[in-house]
């Protein structure tokens, strides 16, 4: 792909080499490409932006890197090629050797920079070992093969790269100079204490109409990048000590739990019956005592050859004892004068040593691992059953995200107003169904209201909420128009920084996400502006919000599961990628998923989402597909519960 439009480069060509055995071998792993992707995507609207045009994924082998970055050297004529990954002290990670032998000359001072923004981050920057040097008309840079690492290495020397492509190239570099003042005004540069961050602003909070932007700042990112910013930015919260009850239910484990306690804790009958000497055999024999579960009704009589002792499920086996024989393999031989006890049984059968007899520990034994770190504890309830029989009193669990929820908007009016909605008016829809989603999924929520569209007391509000949640959500605000005041009041009275504000997507183009780092080292602050349309914010939270709650919780598998789906409808595609709201059940007679439209998708109708338990991923619109015929299969993310039956009919009634 060419980069020259009238003998004039209109961007830098960039090549990410990741390097890493795990992600060779599986290229889902790899989340530093994808992250360098997107921060370079970041620059799109610059005059001259950054524009990854090569990928590639490595093992961690001298030959394979070096062949690959000579190739884009030499024969791609990259701008700039980067490394992700092999860069630690590990016995694999030889990406700077590999790398170094190639340099014409080194870049010493990029290095520096790079290690001195990491440091001011982690001590552990210490570890690593960045290079950088120029072969031929190209810049190559090696950075760490975290996400996070690579990401601040690049973003601290991301300024000064046109500059130094520029002059690799042979030009002066004076254009570079110019567009760098320009940006000066345009571009907001947050102080050190909260780390060097590069983002785009948006229209001022108090300047007239007249002067507001006409297009959006802020790239168009995929979904995929989107959400690996979102992930990368949802850290598990701090540990927690918590009692064993059912509050649990949706925590995750932080250490491994042991048993504390045997199960059982002494010798039980599994059965109803009789305690005997198994070498005894056959025969009648005298009842000489009782051993009912129950504390009070124990025997401490040992039994003695051609004895037994009546025994309830659960109850204490009698010294002496070596089998349970069952009731129903025995006769009364003799009662009682007043027929309340049994003087003597006839055993019918032969039984071996420990028949029907749970020995001590044989269940859980003490020091058993009985649950382990990164164990969800579920809605079933077995797991919390496991700790308390062992006597495990409290545990180590990750704590649970608490989030706020928030609309916006002159228009909006709270749902229980018994006043009639006057012209202009419309009824907040978002807030009951985001509460009503954290009270299906079980995290906490704090119901911050509506805000109207005012720049003081939407800042207020924010300010808030902010002080009591983990995450906040609001929802409209976050477009184009002169009260979409969301994005510059984050940006220009909180001090926050937008990660992202739109995202290729139907719906929910607008959705935005920011950061504001935590105070006296709590962590940071996750902030959602979700479209107000009820649609595309459903959609969003689910796609976003939900994903970084689990993962913050502590998760592993933090994404909403994936299903494939057979379309009982036919469906036209739109320019972006969709995500269609749809009912899936499985067909036992076809033995696969279906998947039934829930009728027009317009973003504002919240009647597509009546009956909802899916979101179809629909692929964008090409001149060589329009549209989706029935019988067609697609990936579908599972937001509810799967029915049992199909409903064809469902698209009829809407």
């Amino acid at each position: 792909m060419s980069n020259i439009v009238q003998g004039k480069p209109e961007y830098y060509s960039v090549g990410i080499l990741t390097v890493s055995d795990t992600c060779s071998q599986d290229s889902t792993k790899d989340r530093s490409g994808p992250v360098l992707k997107t921060l370079f995507a970041e620059t799109s609207q610059l005059k001259k932006p950054f524009y990854v045009v090569k990928t590639k994924i490595v093992k961690d082998d001298t030959f394979e890197v070096q062949k690959s970055v000579k190739d884009w050297c030499d024969v791609e004529n990259l701008d700039l090629v980067v490394t992700t990954g092999g860069t630690g002290f590990g016995v694999r990670d030889v990406t700077p050797e590999a790398v170094q032998p190639l340099f014409e000359k080194t870049c010493s001072g990029i290095t520096y920079a790079m290690i001195k923004a990491s440091l001011e981050k982690t001590e552990f920057a210490a570890l690593s070992r960045p290079v950088c040097g120029i072969r031929g008309n190209t810049i190559i840079l090696t950075v760490p093969g975290s996400p996070k690492g690579a990401r601040e290495n690049v973003q601290a020397i991301l300024n000064i790269l046109p500059h130094a492509i520029d002059l690799v190239r042979g030009e002066s570099g004076e254009n570079v100079h110019a567009q760098l003042r320009v940006e000066s005004h345009e571009c907001v540069h947050h102080d050190h204490k909260h780390g060097d961050k590069h983002q785009y602003s948006s229209t001022s909070l108090f300047g007239p109409v007249s002067q507001r932007q006409r297009k959006s700042p802020y790239p168009m990112i995929t979904v995929a990048e989107a959400v690996n910013i979102v992930a990368e930015h949802s850290n598990i919260l701090s540990p927690i000590k918590v009692p064993v009850d059912e509050n649990l239910i949706g925590m995750v484990l932080a250490e491994d739990v042991v048993a504390r306690q045997p199960v059982p804790g002494y010798r039980a009958s599994i059965l109803d019956g009789y305690s005997v000497i198994a070498n005894d055999g056959p025969g009648v024999y005298p009842v000489i005592g009782v051993s009912i579960a129950n504390t009070s009704h124990l025997s401490t009589n040992k039994l003695q050859p051609g004895q037994i002792a009546r025994i309830t499920t659960g109850g204490p086996v009698p010294p002496g004892a070596t089998a349970v024989v069952m009731v129903e393999d025995t006769t009364l031989v003799r009662a009682s004068e007043d027929g309340l006890q049994e003087e003597s049984v006839e055993i019918h059968v032969q039984v071996s040593d420990g028949a029907n007899i749970r020995e001590i520990g044989s269940d859980t034994s003490i020091g058993t691992i009985v649950a382990r770190k990164g164990e969800l504890f579920s809605a079933v309830g077995g797991e919390i059953g496991v700790l308390a029989s062992v006597g495990v009193k409290e545990v180590c669990v990750y704590r649970r995200p608490v989030f706020g929820v928030l609309s916006t908007g002159n228009e909006v009016i709270d749902h229980k107003s018994t006043s009639e909605l006057k012209y202009g008016q419309i009824f907040d829809s978002n807030r009951p169904t985001l509460l009503a989603i954290a009270k299906a999924t079980g995290f906490e929520v704090k119901d911050f209201g509506i805000v109207s569209d005012d720049a003081k007391e939407l800042e207020k509000r924010l300010k808030e909420a902010l002080t009591q949640v983990d995450v906040l959500v609001s929802t409209g605000g976050v477009s184009m128009g002169e009260l979409d005041l969301f994005k510059p009041t984050l940006q220009q009275s909180l001090g926050a920084t937008i990660h992202f504000g739109r995202v290729k997507m139907k719906p929910g183009k607008p959705t935005t996400f920011a950061t504001l780092p935590g105070t006296a080292g709590a962590p940071e602050k996750l902030i959602f502006g979700l479209p107000g349309n009820p649609a595309s914010a459903t959609v969003t939270f689910y796609l976003f919000v939900l994903p970084a709650l689990r993962k913050l919780a502590g998760y592993e598998n933090w994404n909403s599961p994936i299903l494939q789906a057979e379309l009982m409808d036919k469906i036209s595609l739109d320019p972006r990628p969709e995500y269609h709201r749809a009912v899936i059940s499985f067909d036992h007679s076809k033995g696969k998923f279906m998947a039934t439209s829930t009728g027009h998708q317009i973003s504002s109708r919240m009647l597509s989402l009546r009956n909802c338990n899916s979101l179809l991923k629909l692929p964008e619109r090409t001149d060589q597909c329009k549209e989706l015929d029935k019988g067609s299969v697609v990936d579908v993310i599972l937001i509810g519960k799967l029915n049992k039956t199909l409903q064809p009919s469902l698209k009829s009634k809407m």
